[in-house]
């Protein structure tokens, strides 16, 4: 089925919007890692974390990032601001696909560098800038220091063309103003207007198939192009429509 005439497309993706932006889908997706809290700084921490593993089957995903919760004795801020070196071989063991302890020991020493030095991750992100320059440059500022190489891959840059999923979908939860409560909305200082769609698998092939996308390589061009048409939509909230993108994708609606 391909969808052609813009007001049909438009109600199709709002009536999908409305169907998967819905509470009940939260324990099956990441992003019920960050909802086991309410203070600010362990909701940001707990899903850069839980974001940064995002790929595989999302059952390991969580199992896997309430693993990371549990060295930080569920209590994402207070660990970042105060473990030492010898609270690193906790860790031990620790492994998400290519994601190890040795990458978790970094990510644990860099998120607290931006902790204590750069005032935390919603101003470490510079989000006045353009997202993939925002994006580009805290890639720069986390990978400031000693790190194995190997680690730079589990942040992408969209300057580099990676379509920077996991970081989008990042953003999406802390920036949108959620009226149903899945995304948080805990960072002012951005705009969902300036948010691109988290792109995957799902939603570039529903995006093609709704007429919304042209490009086939999934890579920021893509991002760019899938956005931009949805801001016709909505252009205050564009990535709204993962939720329908994505629920559509998902469970094979379009044939």
């Amino acid at each position: 089925m391909r969808i052609k005439h813009s007001e049909q497309l438009f109600d199709l993706l709002e009536a999908k919007y409305i169907q998967y932006n819905r509470f009940e889908f939260i324990e099956d997706d990441p992003i019920s890692i960050p909802h086991q809290f309410s203070k600010k700084e362990d909701i940001e921490i707990a899903g850069f974390l839980a974001a940064t593993i995002a790929w595989g089957q999302r059952k390991t995903i969580i199992t896997n990032a309430n693993k990371m919760l549990q060295i930080m004795d569920y209590a994402p801020h207070d660990f970042i601001l105060n473990h030492t070196e010898k609270d690193l071989p906790r860790t031990e063991g620790f492994v998400h696909r290519t994601f190890n302890s040795s990458d978790l020991n970094y990510f644990f020493t860099a998120l607290q560098n931006i902790y204590t030095l750069h005032g935390g991750l919603e101003k470490a992100f510079l989000l006045h800038e353009k997202t993939e320059h925002a994006v580009s440059l805290f890639k720069q500022l986390f990978f400031s220091f000693n790190h194995g190489k190997r680690t730079q891959k589990h942040v992408a840059d969209p300057i580099k063309k990676s379509t920077a999923k996991r970081i989008n979908m990042y953003l999406r939860w802390t920036v949108r103003q959620d009226i149903m409560g899945v995304d948080f909305g805990i960072w002012k200082n951005h705009a969902p207007a300036n948010l691109m769609l988290p792109l995957d698998v799902h939603t570039g092939n529903v995006g093609r198939s709704l007429g919304l996308l042209n490009r086939k390589q999934n890579d920021w061009q893509a991002v760019e192009e899938l956005t931009s048409a949805l801001r016709i939509y909505d252009a205050k909230d564009p990535v709204k429509y993962d939720f329908a993108l994505f629920g559509i994708g998902v469970n094979k609606e379009l044939v």
